[in-house]
């Protein structure tokens, strides 16, 4: 199948028909956990994530002593993936996971500084959890999604007059104010396309995750891949994630 793939690339074709610049029909879901604090179900044609969001109280980074603190996990379900192994996080986990904070983090869509409960004493901490559902392509870009989408829908949990949480009880909305995006393009050859299926992932050369906080504005670059990209490709490879990442900020919500 990846022979295939590939062929099909090379003569400006996709074994979907699909555009090289064209995503497969993507759905989502806010609020998909009813117990989270946010949450979010993504599907990228039979790509599916869940993220969940868990807010607690916690003590400040002792360099950021009046913010709150972000951490993001991903777990990759043997259910995903014939690949996919039970146990700790392998290596794509823990890039994906990275891949998401630093798009969340870089473009500062969270108002870290509100997030002090007393300053350089208790915060709040947000919890990203990434569950991938079933792996058929392009976790990256849904995975994003997903996160955004949750925080976007994140409400505190209420406290007492001690700063406890009590349980089953949301005041207010997490301060989100902006609304980051991933687009990952892909190169095979000489050609660029985005939201590679399976087994279009396996003929990639080389890939690069851009994050743009705003139309044209970029706050993340990740290249993955061994395979280097010619620099004249590189305008063309953000004038492709800039048109991309300005139709998925409006599907989210």
């Amino acid at each position: 199948m990846i022979g295939y793939a590939e062929e099909l690339i090379k003569h400006g074709k996709r074994a979907d028909n699909r555009a090289f610049d064209e995503f497969r029909d993507i759905e989502i879901k806010p609020n998909h956990i009813e117990k989270a604090e946010g949450s979010a179900y993504v599907r990228i044609g039979k790509t599916q994530v869940i993220a969940g969001v868990k807010m607690g109280v916690g003590t400040p980074f002792a360099d950021t002593p009046n913010e709150g603190v972000l951490m993001v996990n991903t777990e990759f379900s043997p259910l995903a993936s014939p690949k996919f192994e039970s146990g700790p996080p392998s290596e794509d986990a823990i890039e994906l996971a990275r891949i998401v904070d630093r798009g969340i983090r870089e473009s500062h869509c969270i108002e870290m500084s509100k997030l002090a409960i007393i300053p350089g004493e208790k915060v709040w901490s947000v919890f990203i959890d990434i569950f991938v559902m079933d792996h058929q392509g392009n976790l990256q870009d849904a995975a994003a999604l997903a996160a955004i989408t949750a925080l976007l829908n994140t409400r505190f949990p209420k406290l007492d007059e001690n700063n406890k949480i009590i349980t089953g009880e949301h005041e207010g909305k997490l301060p989100v104010v902006k609304k980051p995006v991933s687009v990952t393009v892909c190169k095979a050859g000489d050609k660029l396309f985005v939201d590679p299926a399976l087994d279009e992932e396996g003929i990639v050369d080389s890939k690069m995750a851009l994050g743009f906080v705003d139309d044209d504005i970029i706050c993340a670059i990740q290249k993955q891949g061994n395979v280097g990209i010619e620099y004249d490709m590189i305008d063309s490879i953000i004038d492709l994630g800039m048109r991309k990442a300005k139709e998925l900020r409006k599907l989210v919500r």
